[in-house]
């Protein structure tokens, strides 16, 4: 099960659990983002084309890092890049929501147990 959204003048083929490079874009980490322009949904049930997008599709996903663009080193061996490194967002899928189909519901931060206590001898 795939789908092809657009996002600016990129298009991206994503499955559920796919990592993805998008646009920067203002926002923390943990951001829920949506991609309402679809084009393309292959699923269980055949391929599903839009003309040009799905009515009432949309990718979830979720902001997952904003990696730096700037590489600072030492002196010694360091070769300077020269050139332009564009900012980008990382973003993980979430999930693939069809028309009819409701909204995943919002997660709550999973926190880890607490640590056992040592046992006392």
């Amino acid at each position: 099960m795939y789908a092809v959204f657009e996002d600016g003048s990129r298009q991206y083929r994503v499955s559920e659990g796919d990592k993805v490079k998008v646009d920067f874009r203002e926002g923390e980490i943990g951001t829920r983002l949506e991609f309402d322009r679809v084009l393309l949904y292959q699923g269980t049930d055949g391929l599903n084309i839009g003309q040009p997008v799905i009515a009432g599709a949309r990718i979830v996903a979720d902001v997952v890092d904003h990696p730096s663009t700037k590489h600072f080193r030492r002196r010694k061996n360091y070769r300077r890049l020269r050139g332009h490194r564009q900012p980008y967002t990382m973003v993980q899928i979430r999930s693939i929501v069809l028309p009819g189909m409701e909204r995943p519901p919002e997660s709550q931060p999973q926190t880890a147990p607490p640590p056992a206590a040592p046992p006392s001898s």
